[in-house]
């Protein structure tokens, strides 16, 4: 399985960007995939994951802030997952990572992700 994010970027407060992970090698529709995200100097965070039969799930370390604001998606005609983000923040600026996994349960948490793509850089200023 090949994971390879796009759609980062440079944008203002307040700003949107979509960001999309390429799957290769296996049918989304049969992973549970998540977005993460790292500050340098920081530990990797969970954002939000969707499990194989559709369900959502966000991390509560972030959902007060995110939910609301990041959607996350599958388009299975394109096999890419995706992120929406709506009313970017500074705060939001980091490496965005998508990473995906074979089980999960019916919430949308995946029990563990096994592939890993490299990452695309967000920067927001004010």
């Amino acid at each position: 399985v090949q994971l390879v994010e796009s759609g980062g970027g440079s944008v203002q407060t307040g700003g949107s960007l979509r960001l999309s992970c390429a799957t290769s090698g296996y049918n989304i529709k049969r992973l549970c995939m998540g977005w993460f995200r790292q500050v340098p100097g920081k530990e990797r965070e969970a954002i939000v994951s969707v499990g194989s039969g559709g369900d959502i799930y966000y991390a509560p370390s972030l959902a007060d802030s995110v939910k609301g604001r990041f959607t996350i998606s599958k388009d299975n005609a394109q096999n890419t997952l995706i992120l929406q983000m709506n009313s970017l923040k500074p705060d939001d600026t980091a490496k965005y990572y998508c990473a995906a996994g074979t089980s999960g349960n019916r919430r949308g948490q995946c029990w563990s992700y096994d592939y890993w793509g490299q990452g695309t850089q967000v920067t927001v200023s004010s």
